[in-house]
């Protein structure tokens, strides 16, 4: 019997049965691409031609239309695609308190140029009158799917790719330890500000986790003085003090990300440096995990997700870096080869990362996307009859 077909087979022991919560069997990570008429819009309106109260309506049309694709495709989450951002970080970092925006120097994605942009801290962090509480708001009025927000993780103020002090005004703050406490306090108010507008489902991308995944960049670290190990202590700290305040029916999960600018790529290597502090220490409810490709290395990592932790992994095996479709076996067989590190019921699958972390877009077509999202539902359907 070939293994995928046992996994089906399997899937009709009495405990399979529908998630309640999310992360959702065939669930995705967040962004969308951009559909043209955003695009031309957001153009127009850099160079004044509209308003900006034009520019909302067109991204308001075109973000119904997004949402009414995703939820006919069967998914129980859905998001606004991002189309409201230049970048998956930028946007939401940039509107809290003591943060500006400043050119810097571009990150080493795989080959391909990339705008530089980064945030530096130039006042005391706090949360206060955030554009995306609204963002949220829009897309809850119009889902009825449970509607999904996705935010930057708080680890991701400070990248590891940069030197932290070239980033952190030491008249603001004198070392990372006192700017993570009031960064930590205005996540928490972030978590209960997006709770109280109505969100049960909120994500934390990063890059910063994968990027202590690298050799190359831990050594990177090292040269500067910075210890990566004691650096991932400061996250779990960080993180979980976050986490505290979430309450009992808010799921939060986390998107571990690789890069992903125009198909590139930023980092590779496998989980291991990381998983005992991301799945066993880090008060996470769900954890999305890149698996497209062998940067990534193995599935044996996922044995620190505690037997007794009520948490999810979300297997990102689809690729959103190409329009090829998958080979529906090859999923099918490498689920398995997951399931013999984590419970199967306490596994799902998604793309593995968004289609559009910037504005610009991975190189693949809108039919592209739909057929890969399609494609995951499809998948999810029959290893967990009841997705």
């Amino acid at each position: 019997m070939q293994r995928s077909q046992r996994i089906i087979e399997d899937r009709h022991r009495p405990s399979a049965k529908q998630k309640a919560r999310p992360p959702f069997r065939a669930d995705h990570v967040g962004s969308l691409l951009r559909p043209q008429e955003i695009k031309a819009a957001r153009s127009r309106h850099a160079d004044g031609q509209i308003t900006d109260a034009a520019l909302k309506e067109t991204e308001d049309a075109a973000i119904i239309r997004l949402i009414e694709r995703q939820q006919s495709i069967g998914l129980r989450a859905v998001t606004d695609g991002e189309c409201r951002r230049e970048a998956w970080q930028w946007d939401f970092l940039g509107a809290l308190d003591g943060i500006e925006s400043a050119i810097g120097q571009a990150a080493p994605f795989k080959g391909v140029p990339v705008k530089a942009k980064v945030m530096r801290v130039t006042g005391k962090i706090g949360f206060s009158d955030h554009p995306m509480i609204e963002h949220f708001a829009f897309l809850r009025d119009h889902a009825t799917a449970v509607p999904k927000m996705t935010i930057p993780s708080p680890t991701m103020l400070v990248s590891a790719i940069r030197d932290w002090r070239d980033i952190v005004s030491p008249a603001v703050y004198a070392d990372l330890d006192s700017m993570y406490d009031d960064l930590g306090k205005a996540y928490r108010q972030a978590v209960l500000a997006f709770y109280e507008a109505g969100c049960r489902y909120l994500q934390f991308d990063d890059c910063n986790m994968s990027y202590l995944c690298d050799a190359s960049g831990r050594e990177k670290m090292k040269a500067r003085g910075d210890d990566p190990d004691a650096t991932l202590e400061s996250w779990v700290r960080l993180l979980n003090f976050v986490l505290a305040v979430r309450p009992d029916d808010m799921v939060v999960a986390t998107h571990v990300c690789r890069g992903n600018f125009k198909s590139s790529w930023l980092v590779e290597g496998p989980y291991e440096p990381i998983a005992e502090a991301l799945l066993g220490r880090i008060d996470y409810d769900a954890y999305f995990l890149e698996y497209d490709s062998e940067r990534a290395g193995g599935f044996e990592p996922l044995r620190f997700l505690p037997k007794d932790k009520e948490a999810t992994v979300v297997l990102g095996l689809i690729t959103t870096k190409t329009g090829e479709l998958e080979d529906e076996r090859h999923i099918l067989d490498r689920i398995d080869m997951a399931a013999k590190f984590v419970d199967l019921d306490h596994l799902c699958l998604s793309p593995q990362c968004g289609f559009a972390s910037t504005e610009e877009g991975n190189l693949i077509s809108e039919d592209d996307q739909w057929a890969k999202l399609e494609l995951v539902q499809e998948i999810a359907a029959k290893v967990w009859p009841d997705a």
